[in-house]
């Protein structure tokens, strides 16, 4: 078993016995910026574009295995996709309960509202548009500022053979000309989260390509992420230090104007440049992103998981690898309460992206939350995934493979449903019982922090994967697709409350251990890692609004 074994099990620990360090205290005062900063490069502004009718939230969370024709990406859609789920869209201030609020009113830590959500709204996804000859500017390297909503020219160049190297013969996507690659500078994070901070941008990173999923399938456009390629090679293209900034996933784009065989226009591009890496010319981004930190910590814990979900980078799962740690069919227990079909009403992507946000405190239990709601919240969660070269091939029998997600609901206030413990069935879309009881008790006990209180929410949805499996199936960097999986599914929690016009919520603050015990998640090997908070808000919030895009 390699360290991800060990770093998981502590994460699970950590309610009980703190992470190293465990008298660590942030010095906000010297916090880093949330974006990177590459003083003196030229940059371009990125269009504003209309987003089209039809394109739902509905439409981009339904799966469906009919073949489909795929549209291809335009400067337009990529630029509606980046400013839809990270760029910045509003100011918000508003009368809540997160620790933070006595902050907000100063401009210096305004809270500026994006359709993704994020650990502590600390957003450190770096994400670079590597382009070849077919896109619509000259080849080369950019970085997206997102307060800007603009891209910023790093390199100029075609280096997207590289990537193609990177992701290796036979990859999905190899014979594109442009690609998204995201990064993830760790101090971002580790300045407030030190060793847990992974764990967090793991979740981060799924979270925004959870975003994009949505947004491209509902307008007939693909994301499907590779997790597994040359990291290393990738740090170096992009001049970053690999133990400072790694690099979790690479999205080949289908460009307009490229060839749809053969990969590209130019045929002598159609086949991936052979690997230069031990050459001293090999292209590099030479600008250097300025920290606004004086001092800069690292922590053992995050170099070492960060290093063993590394080490093997390269070697991709084979289809099927991932099928041992599928998730379990919930143990038929009680009586099943079936739920409503799914439907989501016609919301927009981008509208429900701009009305995103997290309830801190706010629920209402006086009006409880509709089994319709409760059912195409649940649908839509148990569905998402990551995509790319974790999607699993489908069952002899054509049908779905099952994915790694099982879903819990500790429902409050329901109608219809009666309070308690109850695992979600997505073969019958029913709930079938767990621990019968009101659970507020158990859900405010075992919450750490005080942005909540549990028992007000309609229902508290705990998604879980059996995370050792998924490890054991494809080694340590799997860790980043246990993590990426979950925030693919908490992305999808907050889309579709949005949607349904629910007050929403997404917390990690929480003993880890109790709901293993509580669910008899032992037997399974089910590690629960987030809390999912859904129900109505109450009337009438002090909230303050201004939208900038």
């Amino acid at each position: 078993m390699g360290y991800a074994h060990d770093y998981a099990a502590e994460i699970m620990q950590r309610g009980r016995i703190p992470m190293e360090p465990a008298d660590f205290v942030p010095d906000w005062a010297d916090r880093p910026r949330k974006a990177k900063f590459y003083p003196g490069v030229e940059s371009f502004p990125l269009p504003d574009t209309d987003f089209p009718e039809g394109a739902t939230v509905a439409a981009g969370c339904t799966r469906t295995d009919e073949p489909h024709e795929q549209r291809p990406f335009t400067l337009d859609s990529l630029s509606g996709m980046l400013r839809d789920s990270y760029g910045l869209t509003g100011r918000r201030l508003g009368v809540q309960t997160n620790t933070d609020l006595a902050a907000l009113p100063h401009y210096t830590q305004a809270n500026w509202s994006r359709g993704t959500a994020s650990g502590g709204g600390l957003y450190p996804v770096s994400v670079y548009w590597v382009s070849g000859p077919s896109g619509p500017r000259p080849p080369g390297v950019h970085y997206y500022s997102a307060p800007h909503h603009s891209m910023q020219r790093l390199l100029a160049g075609d280096v997207t053979g590289e990537v193609r190297a990177a992701l290796g013969e036979g990859a999905a996507g190899a014979d594109r000309d442009q690609f998204l690659v995201l990064g993830i500078k760790y101090w971002q994070n580790a300045f407030k989260y030190n060793s847990f901070s992974f764990h967090a941008v793991s979740m981060d990173l799924g979270a925004i390509v959870g975003t994009w999923r949505i947004w491209a399938r509902a307008q007939g456009l693909s994301v499907e992420p590779a997790l597994w390629f040359d990291e290393e090679r990738l740090s170096h293209v992009l001049g970053v230090p690999n133990e400072e900034e790694g690099i979790f996933a690479v999205v080949p784009l289908t460009w307009e104007g490229a060839e749809p065989t053969g990969g590209l226009a130019t045929p002598d591009l159609a086949t991936p440049r052979l690997s230069t890496a031990a050459l001293p010319d090999v292209p590099a981004v030479r600008h250097t992103d300025v920290e606004r930190s004086r001092t800069v910590l690292r922590f053992e814990t995050l170099q070492r998981i960060h290093a063993a979900t590394v080490e093997a980078a390269t070697d991709r799962p084979e289809p099927g690898a991932l099928e041992p740690a599928a998730a379990i069919a919930p143990t038929a227990t009680g009586t099943p309460v079936v739920l409503p079909e799914p439907e989501l009403p016609p919301v927009s992507v981008r509208d429900a992206l701009r009305e995103r946000r997290s309830s801190f405190g706010r629920f209402d239990a006086a009006r409880p939350v509709t089994t319709a709601q409760l059912a195409a919240t649940l649908d839509a969660c148990v569905a998402a995934s990551l995509g790319g070269d974790t999607e699993q091939p489908a069952a002899p029998d054509g049908s779905a493979s099952p994915g790694l997600v099982t879903l819990y609901a500790f429902v409050n206030h329901v109608e219809g449903v009666e309070p308690g413990a109850y695992a979600y069935d997505p073969v019958d879309h029913t709930l079938r019982p767990v621990v019968t009881g009101p659970p507020g008790p158990f859900l405010q006990r075992n919450y750490f922090l005080s942005n909540y209180n549990l028992e007000q929410a309609g229902v508290v949805i705990v998604p879980t994967i059996r995370t050792a499996a998924v490890l054991d199936a494809v080694g340590d960097r799997g860790y980043r697709l246990v993590n990426g999986t979950i925030g693919a599914v908490a992305q999808t929690f907050y889309t579709v409350a949005s949607a349904l016009g629910l007050g929403a919520g997404v917390a990690l603050g929480f003993d880890n251990i109790s709901y293993i015990e509580e669910l008899d998640l032992e037997r399974t090997g089910e590690k629960p890692l987030l809390i999912m908070l859904l129900g109505n808000e109450r009337p009438r919030p002090a909230d303050f609004r201004y939208e900038i895009g």
